[in-house]
């Protein structure tokens, strides 16, 4: 049994083909393809039902691999006390981020992270939560940034900041006359939010404490987005309000300010991490990316406390 053979079996899992995986390894399929069969020969199992497409491992494969994942993450870690020697930071860290974050927090950070640290290539991937986590998983990024908790055992949460939530509120609408307003005034029927699969969305029905079946939209008009954006502008052009996190509304032009509305003390959170697996690599880069996010978030949302912090599941 090899690194180099636990490398493959480890690709076939994640790829979930024999091809796909080869490509990945940078061999041929024959060569992969051999070597997995010599390590079942080794083990005296067999670690993929081949009769199936996609391929997939066996129940006894699963605990191999599992294990597997293991030794080679730990191999890794001896070249990485060697590369931690070294004063420059170097590399390649691959990075998902939740479309709610993505087009807030990146900008703020990104610039002054690559001049700071010009060898390091950073891959920026935006991502829902679960397909953050598992990639996480199978080892395809090193970190996530995205909102906890998330209750998963092979994750670490490593929170940055709490970040309110705001009302943006049509000027036709009776709440806009409210300086500061409540969860239970918000009427869901006015209420436009994300499609399903975001968890700011679960977030928000969380807030309104509601389960948000059947919810598509505000009025007549039934409009499924994935962008905060675009409900920025209906609500601007339609009616109803929706709900935002604090970051996205900080470079709003003046003339909308007053579509902002803030919620009463205490106001609901969303705790936004920077997470990795358990047995994460690359630790020194991780700890640079968290350090420079940190220092580019606004003060007074830096300094917030943890209160009210809303579930990312949904009720």
């Amino acid at each position: 049994m090899t690194l180099v053979q636990l490398e493959y079996l480890l690709a076939v899992d994640t790829h979930r083909h024999f091809a796909t995986a080869a490509e990945h390894c940078f061999v041929t399929q024959p060569t992969l393809s051999m070597q997995l069969q010599k390590l079942e020969e080794e083990l005296g199992v067999q670690l993929f039902d081949r009769s199936r497409v996609p391929v997939r491992p066996t129940e006894l494969g699963k605990e191999v691999i599992a294990q597997a994942r293991i030794v080679v993450a730990e191999a890794k870690k001896i070249k990485e006390i060697v590369q931690n020697q070294k004063q420059e930071l170097s590399g390649e860290l691959r990075v998902g981020v939740i479309p709610t974050l993505a087009p807030y927090l990146i900008p703020l950070f990104v610039t002054s992270f690559m001049e700071k640290y010009p060898d390091v290539r950073l891959v920026v991937q935006e991502l829902l939560t679960e397909e953050i986590v598992q990639k996480l998983n199978y080892e395809l990024l090193d970190v996530g940034l995205l909102v906890t908790p998330l209750e998963d055992k092979s994750i670490r949460e490593l929170p940055l900041f709490y970040e309110a939530f705001v009302a943006y509120i049509n000027p036709a609408h009776p709440l806009a006359q409210s300086k500061a307003i409540s969860p239970e005034q918000l009427d869901l029927d006015e209420l436009w939010v994300l499609n399903e699969g975001h968890c700011f969305r679960s977030q928000v029905l969380n807030i309104c404490n509601r389960s948000g079946s059947g919810l598509s939209g505000a009025g007549h008009l039934d409009y499924k987005s994935g962008s905060l954006e675009t409900l920025k502008r209906i609500v601007e052009t339609q009616r109803g309000l929706t709900l935002l996190p604090e970051l996205s509304v900080l470079d709003i032009p003046e003339e909308k300010q007053a579509l902002v509305h803030t919620f009463q003390e205490p106001q609901p959170q969303r705790e936004v991490s920077l997470v990795v697996h358990r047995s994460f690599l690359k630790k020194k880069l991780i700890d640079a990316l968290q350090q420079e996010i940190v220092a580019a978030i606004p003060a007074h949302i830096r300094n917030r406390k943890k209160e009210q912090v809303v579930g990312v599941r949904g009720n």
